[in-house]
């Protein structure tokens, strides 16, 4: 079944809590196999305080290869290394960074624990083998935004890495300087930046185009968004829409009507033909964001530029005519 994420953040944030026996329970941690996924859900320094803890630890060779980590520094941290199918067949809690795959989870031992970025929403059929298999399942996007639980808010960090990620890769590969740069061959003009989606990765993403010289403008429903942009250099496009109606108890974006998208639609575009980069990292728990960027919207732009979008399925923001490349 899946379950609250508060449930275990007695036990998952204060270690301490259990006991320093033998092997009290198995984690299994697996090689990620979604494309482009170099991530791997725990790390030896990681392990290592699970062992310490007493917990029997499973890695299954070479999981951490793509990011760098190799099967003998987990074994220094006191894991055992296995195959897949071991591993999925004998944890009791299970580690991964993307959800189990139906196959996967077919594998799990009956009543056992996955802890995922599990995207429950969205993934009705995964969600029903789980319970099928009376597996219970943790949803790290899930954990509230408590002080209590901060050491557990994977989804902010990984927002933050995102968000300064995606700004270095479009610097990479657009054709032109970020910074206003003047040569005795005469001046280059900055490059600009939309930014679509205020919140942590969104406020990343925008520092650091701001550091690279880049000309910034962001966009986002919620009004209170625009004085955090403003503190980092950016132009703010408030679309006008109540607090009330813009932002839930949580701080995060409310689902508004398709006529509202439309009308932001028209906004943004009188701002992306002129630009040179669109990054979209706007999201609304637990529903698929809505189309910001459309494909028509694209084509407008010069081909040298580019469109990014967040990399999670539910964040498809931009209609691109090669979706899952750069527009």
């Amino acid at each position: 079944m899946y379950v609250d994420a508060r449930f275990y953040v007695r036990y998952f944030v204060n270690p301490g809590l259990i006991p320093n026996t033998e092997s009290i329970m198995r984690v299994g941690i697996i090689k990620e196999t979604l494309e482009n996924e170099r991530r791997i859900a725990a790390v030896p320094e990681t392990v290592s305080k699970m062992t310490k803890a007493g917990t029997g630890v499973l890695v299954e060779s070479g999981a951490g290869n793509d990011s760098f980590i190799s099967d003998r520094e987990f074994e220094d941290a006191g894991a055992g290394i296995s195959s897949r199918d071991e591993i999925l067949s004998s944890s009791d809690v299970l580690l991964k960074v993307n959800k189990p795959t139906v196959t996967e989870i077919e594998k799990m031992k009956e009543g056992a624990i996955v802890i995922s970025f599990l995207q429950p929403f969205s993934s009705p059929e995964e969600i029903k083998k789980l319970a099928e298999r009376k597996v219970s399942a943790l949803s790290m996007e899930m954990v509230p935004r408590i002080t209590r639980a901060q050491r557990m808010d994977a989804l902010s960090t990984m927002s933050t890495v995102a968000g300064y990620k995606v700004v270095l890769l479009a610097a990479n590969a657009i054709g032109k300087f970020f910074p206003m740069l003047s040569t005795a061959a005469g001046t280059i003009h900055p490059g600009k930046v939309i930014v679509i989606g205020a919140g942590v990765a969104g406020l990343q993403a925008i520092a650091t185009a701001k550091r690279l010289g880049a000309v910034v403008t962001a966009f986002d429903v919620r009004p209170a968004a625009g004085e955090q942009v403003k503190s980092l250099g950016a132009e703010f496009v408030s679309l006008d829409v109540p607090h009330e109606q813009a932002e839930d108890t949580g701080g995060y974006a409310k689902e508004l009507s398709a006529e509202f998208y439309k009308n932001e639609q028209e906004i943004i575009r009188k701002y992306s033909k002129d630009t040179d980069i669109i990054i979209s990292t706007a999201l609304i728990p637990g529903k698929k964001a809505p189309v910001l960027i459309t494909e028509e919207m694209v084509r407008e732009m010069n081909p040298a530029r580019l469109s990014w979008t967040w990399p999670w399925s539910t964040a498809a923001t931009a209609r691109c005519p090669k979706p899952g490349k750069k527009c």
